[in-house]
């Protein structure tokens, strides 16, 4: 396919910054003002001729009904019960938005809440639903256009009447009810100047009561200048006994407080005055506290606080894997990671082990949570080639049945997902889940999407994505690693792809790009390389590391220019694990070395690249992929393609519409077998 480099060399202007004893241009800053006309006439331009190379790919058509194929099937959660009713969320197939429903015994089911009735093009989504502590009431949040801010709306549960005005500018926020008279969430000031980039840096948590305006709401944690947290929740346990409130100054560690609430007069406890551990309330019996943490034990154990005493109690001790913990029933039950792989052990409050509860297969298991009285839980079981499957649990007797099998079209006995361990740069073992058509031949040319994350304690646990099956329908290969930077070994895994670690992750991720081509699942012709946020920022740096290793760079809603991330939004929360440019100039040296903007080199040959972003991602601003998308286009070398593809009226990716997400990744799918020169239905 013909392709012109010369369409659209983006305007340079002069701004230089000073870091320590450096000046570093930044010649497409005008591209942050992302409500300008002339960056609006950019988006425009660079859309037209995206979209007119995609246009130009015989089989693009053909990617997206096969896609649309394999998601058209009815999809449901697991049930939950509220009061005397039984919920559900379900998808009847390529509805944009799933529907909430509610059943009550001997009555139909009905419709309780349909987000796709909230907005025309499907764009606005549920986000948290949370019901009264009698289930009279429920409040819940919606997303427009794909944004952080979210409005909450109150209804009452029976009529499903709207009974007050809605709750605006509310952001990063639970809905926690202290009975029914009212809830508590959290919020920024609206910042000056653009509300989709400028720094939101002052968290705080406000009371809402039922019938008073907003206006009214009473600010419970925050708002003290001297000392700003980036993040703060409160959540009231189940009995209305404590709220608990956390605060962060970074997406890691967190401060603990406690107030009683059903005693006259109120005060504060404090739990934990520091942000060295990532602790929460999981449940209470009367003063003590049942509590997950990974202070002073990196995978994560469970405590009991003593309110009284503030003397903490082992209950369940740290295990050699990482621990993820739900309540239900009465009862606690413990995840732990097993080389990626779900175990699950059930233990009462005081920490004795009931069972180890069986499971359908490897993979990924979650549920086990709900009221203390019900009998019955429900959980997921899924991997890479098994379609989310619901069982039911029987909390005492540890009995468990199908409840409802997936309906998918995908044929699983045709594929197969294989576990391998890879050596790194440094000698560290990786674990890589690799998934295919069985009797694919291994001869190096497979196309092949290498996709990763590596960052923020997130663990790339076994999930069935009807996309991805999509891809392997296609006679795709695809790999996850698990590198460093996530959670899959504890908390030191995480911290060992942070700050001036983080080139382990880089190199975790070469290092599996090339295990699969020495092992010869594809070679460097067919082999991409697929991300989004951290994500995003992974496939730049390993990109510009690397350009002659990988034909394909997919980069999506990506962290790219490391120097400045920190400025935008709620950014600068993300120092835990990136440092910031102005921490010192020893951390701003490291991250000018991998910085994906500042290591675009003229002359270079990059990958095919197809950046994808959303012109109203408000968590990773969209200028990250304007800049470096940029770069390429004024730097690029030979033939391949750098193109940027921007969804107007979206967001970071939570809530988009499933013909939206069909739409990009039957794009993202074209232009990558396109580039690898590979027809599939052929």
């Amino acid at each position: 396919m013909h392709y012109d480099l010369s369409f659209n060399k983006t305007r340079q202007d002069s701004t230089v910054d000073h870091y320590f004893s450096h000046a570093i241009a930044d010649p497409y800053r005008w591209l942050e003002d992302d409500r300008s006309e002339e960056t609006e006439a950019w988006v425009n331009k660079q859309n037209d001729v995206t979209f007119d190379y995609l246009s130009h790919i015989d089989f693009r058509d053909d990617i997206r009904a096969l896609i649309a194929k394999g998601q058209d099937y009815q999809k449901n959660s697991q049930p939950f019960k509220r009061g005397e009713y039984t919920y559900f969320y379900q998808n009847d197939g390529l509805q944009n938005q799933s529907v909430l429903y509610r059943s009550k015994e001997g009555k139909d089911v009905e419709v309780f809440l349909d987000p796709n009735t909230f907005s025309e093009e499907g764009t606005t989504s549920l986000s948290v639903v949370s019901f009264s502590k009698d289930a009279s009431l429920v409040a819940y949040s919606i997303s427009e256009a794909g944004s952080d801010w979210r409005k909450i709306i109150v209804l009452n549960v029976e009529t499903k009447e709207q009974i007050e005005a809605p709750i605006v500018d509310a952001k990063f926020t639970g809905i926690s009810w202290l009975g029914s008279k009212g809830f508590y969430y959290s919020s920024y000031d609206k910042p000056e100047g653009s509300e989709l980039s400028a720094r939101t840096d002052q968290h705080k948590l406000y009371f809402h009561e039922i019938g008073k305006p907003q206006a009214d709401d009473v600010l419970v944690f925050g708002g003290n200048e001297e000392e700003k947290h980036r993040y703060v929740s409160g959540y009231t346990t189940e009995d209305d006994a404590y709220l608990v409130i956390s605060a962060s100054t970074s997406t890691s560690g967190n401060k603990l407080f406690i107030e009683p609430l059903n005693r006259d007069g109120s005060y504060r406890l404090t739990v934990l005055d520091h942000t060295d551990s990532d602790t929460y309330v999981i449940e209470n019996e009367d003063t003590h506290l049942l509590m997950f943490t990974n202070l002073n034990a990196p995978n994560g154990k469970v405590v009991s606080y003593d309110v009284v005493t503030s003397e903490w109690t082992d209950i369940i001790p740290e295990q050699p894997q990482p621990l993820d913990i739900s309540v239900g029933g009465g009862t606690l039950f413990a995840t732990y990671m097993v080389d990626v792989l779900s175990q699950v052990k059930q233990y009462d409050f005081s920490g004795n082990l009931l069972r180890e509860i069986e499971l359908p297969g490897e993979g990924q298991v979650t549920g086990f949570s709900g009221k203390r009285e019900q009998t019955e839980l429900f959980f997921t079981f899924t991997n890479y080639v098994t379609p989310p499957t619901i069982y039911q649990f029987d909390v005492k007797t540890g009995e468990t049945e199908l409840y409802l099998a997936s309906a998918s079209p995908f044929d699983s006995e045709k594929f197969e997902s294989k576990q391998v361990f890879y050596t790194s740069k440094d000698g560290t073992k990786i674990p890589m889940l690799i998934s295919y058509r069985k009797g694919i031949e291994f001869d190096g040319s497979n196309p092949t999407i290498l996709y990763g994350y590596g960052g923020f304690n997130v663990s790339l646990t076994p999930n069935f994505s009807g996309v991805m099956a999509s891809w392997l329908e296609l006679g795709g290969v695809y790999a996850i690693p698990n590198i460093r930077g996530g959670g899959e070994y504890g908390k030191e895994w995480h911290k060992a792809g942070t700050q001036q670690q983080k080139q382990n992750v880089f190199d975790d991720f070469i290092a599996a790009a090339e295990f699969l081509i020495s092992e010869k699942y594809t070679d460097s012709s067919h082999l991409a390389i697929r991300g989004g946020s951290n994500g995003g920022l992974l496939v730049g740096a390993c990109m510009t590391q690397r350009p002659e290793l990988f034909k394909v760079a997919l980069p999506a809603v990506g962290v790219l220019d490391m120097l400045r991330y920190h400025t935008f939004t709620s950014g600068e929360g993300w120092a835990y694990d990136y440092g910031t440019s102005d921490q010192s100039e020893e951390m701003f040296n490291y991250l000018l070395n991998y910085s994906p903007v500042h290591n675009v080199k003229e002359g270079v040959e990059y990958p095919a690249t197809l950046v994808t972003t959303a012109d109203h991602d408000d968590r990773v601003v969209p200028a990250h992929s304007y800049k470096f998308i940029s770069e390429l286009q004024a730097k690029q070398s030979g033939d391949n393609p750098v193109l940027i593809r921007i969804d107007v009226n979206a967001g970071h990716g939570e809530g988009m519409p499933i013909s939206k997400s069909m739409d990009l990744m039957a794009d993202v799918y074209a232009f990558t077998l396109s580039n690898m020169k590979v027809n599939p239905f052929e």
